[in-house]
Order: C-alpha cells, then structure tokens, then sequence
C-alpha cells in the first residue's frame, strides 16, 4: 500500500474553501456596481434635473394642449417656422465649415 490515497478535504476545509470563495463573489459584486454607479452617472443626472421639474413642465404642457385645442392652426405654423429655422442653422453650419 506504497500508492499514496488522495483524502476527501475535511469539512472545516471545504467550509473554508467556500467562505473564500463567496468572499470573493462579494468583492466582485461591490466592484462591478461601482462601474455600473459610475457608467450610469449622467442618465442619472438628467434624470433627477428633469423630476426637479417636473412639475412646472406638466403644467406648461397641460396650458400649451389647451391653447391647440382651441387653434389647431397655430400649431402648424409654429411647426413650419420651427421646421424652417432649423433647416436655416443646419444650412449656415455646413455654410461656417
């Protein structure tokens, strides 16, 4: 019996092994949000600068849908002047290159 028998690792082992290993998983996880906290910093941002007015927005939406219910007309040349005026800056942009 000169072979040398490979023991099963003992309990306290495999408990140790595991500990280890979820440690890690832990570290890995506090990493990774950390990237994701930081990847995710502008969307957020924005976010929070939008519910901050959120309320006046709402309202300004709710008075600009009740002045084009009662003129739709004057929606569609607000539509075409703004269409225009961004067709004139895109031209004189191209024009200032």
């Amino acid at each position: 019996m000169g072979a040398d028998r490979h023991q099963a690792p003992s309990r306290a082992e495999r408990k140790a092994a595991l500990e280890s290993r979820i440690e890690q998983q832990r570290v890995d996880i506090l990493v990774a949000a950390g990237r994701f906290r930081t990847a995710t910093q502008p969307i957020d941002d924005g976010w929070h600068t939008l519910m901050r007015f959120k309320t006046p927005l709402v309202a300004l939406s709710g008075l600009i849908a009740l002045r084009l219910v009662r003129r739709p007309g004057r929606l569609l040349r607000l539509g075409r002047r703004a269409a225009a005026g961004a067709l004139v800056i895109n031209r004189a942009r191209r024009l200032l290159r």
